[in-house]
């Protein structure tokens, strides 16, 4: 899922911490929201949902319209603004990729928006419905359950989702202090190269002088 260029979102600015807006930001979608309730009803129906979707990003039809499912909890046909921000912060979320961390800040809500049948599980075939919302690999979802499936039953409970997104913040903050230490030592090689050249220098401009 990408934003597509010259959207409005991509001047909005997402918390990397809790994966939320800033006040100004959300007032700024809560303007944008009421221009799009064209019928002042505090909510859009499918067609308008659609629209804004295909309008700021790349899903396909059907993926809109699931999302328009998963969002709409009570079946009104429609959604408020509270599932519109939902929906920014993970758009937003993946635009950044900050994926894991918006599924581990917000692991309960997922959790129920991912639950598509609204059994209080996630299995497989819900997973992979709904894995471009946060860029879950195809390739991922069998380790996903071999590891985290605990009871056995090809099922994760909310238990067992919350140490998967446990697992994934904690991988992702193990890279990237991989990927610090590597510039580091990087930074370090470089400016220890900077010095024995300057030494160098100094040294061939000395011998200069004497002769």
């Amino acid at each position: 899922m990408k934003l597509k260029p010259s959207c409005f979102m991509h001047f909005l600015c997402l918390d990397k911490m809790y994966c939320l807006l800033s006040v100004r930001n959300a007032r700024a979608l809560a303007y944008y929201f009421k221009l799009l309730d064209v019928h002042k009803r505090n909510a859009l129906n499918d067609l308008q949902f659609y629209q804004f979707l295909r309008y700021v990003t790349d899903l396909t039809k059907p993926q809109i319209m699931l999302v328009f499912d998963l969002l709409d909890w009570e079946g009104k046909g429609e959604i408020g603004f509270d599932e519109f921000y939902m929906l920014v912060c993970i758009i937003m979320s993946h635009e950044n990729h900050l994926e894991k961390q918006f599924m581990y800040r917000h692991s309960h809500a997922v959790f129920e928006l991912l639950d598509i049948d609204g059994g209080h599980t996630v299995g497989p075939m819900e997973f992979q419905a709904t894995r471009f919302l946060f860029n879950i690999k195809k390739s991922e979802l069998s380790q996903i359950f071999k590891d985290f499936d605990i009871s056995g039953d090809e099922q994760l409970n909310y238990k067992e989702f919350k140490m998967f997104t446990i697992f994934c913040i904690d991988r992702q903050q193990r890279k990237a202090k991989e990927k610090l230490r590597r510039q580091m030592a990087k930074a370090a090689a470089e400016a220890e190269a900077a010095e024995a050249a300057e030494a160098e220098a100094e040294d061939t401009d000395s011998d200069s002088n004497v002769v």
